[in-house]
């Protein structure tokens, strides 16, 4: 655990019991097992961002998505065109399949991430309102789906299963980030991505890579939401699910420019932001000003960030006499 994710940890702590303190409901069993089901569900596709974001880029279309292989699962599922276990593995690939796309127009194309997913983010919010004709999408009245629902939405001993996927996730991602060459050549890749591809790295595959893990995530948490919800409106489903994962890796230290974060610090982030969230229900603050305190922990996790590389620069400049 860097510094980082130590003050960030020491933080949580502090929030949590100032709202314990505050009420007392933030330790009840029931308050605490739904805070666990929303972080296992937002972290999903908050690991998924950071790997984007690592590698020097950006997904916006992450709220979209999640609505458009929503609305996808629902239907294939509720409609038992096939059974569920294909249905996943159909949503699950769709979203790989976008991950490729927005990779090889990045990567490929030399267009701007920020171009492309914001497109993205408009374009399959239009698919998916155009694919249930604006209504709202869901499964039949009585329509019961034993396996799937224990799998997706149901507890282990009180744990959430959600919260159980999101660590093994987890741990494989990390695995994946901090153990293995393709994570040394993603660090590589968004630190400097010419000076990667001058070492002999396939800088265009780690990025494609990078967006592909990203989509494949977000389409197993638009499986758990989508079974959490139960309906979708496609017109709302889904947004500002993206600040909600940049958040989560901007506050675990990953580095808007690229090249800098850790599966560690987006749990944290993840879980701090679930912990805010928690605090402004309870505390009885309008729900309305849940983005501007989203936004808000943007902007201060950005200037620390700043400060933080400002300082580590100073530190490696040798000092002249």
């Amino acid at each position: 655990m860097n510094r980082k994710d130590l003050w960030l940890l020491i933080l949580i702590i502090v929030v949590g019991t100032v709202v314990a303190i505050i009420n007392p409901r933030f330790l009840s069993p029931i308050n605490l097992s739904n805070t666990a089901n929303l972080i296992g569900l937002f972290g999903i596709f908050a690991v998924a961002q950071a790997f984007v974001i690592i590698s020097g880029g950006i997904e916006l279309s992450v709220g979209s998505v999640i609505a458009l292989l929503g609305v996808i699962f629902i239907d294939l599922v509720a409609a038992e065109t096939v059974n569920p276990a294909l249905a996943c593995i159909i949503v699950i690939a769709i979203g790989c399949l976008i991950g490729l796309l927005h990779g090889v127009l990045v990567a490929k194309l030399g267009l701007q991430p920020f171009v492309v997913t914001l497109c993205g983010l408009l374009i399959y919010r239009g698919i998916a309102r155009y694919y249930t004709e604006d209504a709202t999408a869901g499964f039949p009245f009585g329509a019961s789906f034993p396996t799937l629902e224990w799998l997706t939405a149901g507890r282990f001993y009180g744990i959430p299963h959600s919260l159980i996927a999101f660590i093994i996730i987890t741990v494989i991602m990390g695995i994946v980030l901090h153990k293995s060459v393709f994570g040394r050549y993603l660090f590589a890749v968004g630190k400097n991505e010419e000076a990667a591809r001058y070492s002999g790295i396939n800088t265009s595959r780690v990025i494609i890579a990078a967006y592909v893990i990203c989509a494949g995530l977000t389409a197993i948490a638009a499986i758990f939401i989508a079974m959490y919800t139960r309906s979708i409106s496609p017109s709302s489903h889904g947004n500002f699910y993206e600040l909600y994962a940049i958040a989560a890796a901007v506050l675990g230290g990953c580095s808007l420019r690229g090249g800098e974060g850790s599966i560690l610090g987006v749990v944290l982030g993840t879980v701090l932001l679930q912990v805010l969230q928690n605090l402004v229900n309870l505390l009885g603050i309008p729900s309305s000003l849940n983005f501007a305190v989203m936004g808000s922990v943007i902007l201060i996790g950005v200037l620390a960030d700043q400060q933080i590389s400002r300082r580590a620069a100073l530190k490696r400049t040798p000092q002249t006499s």
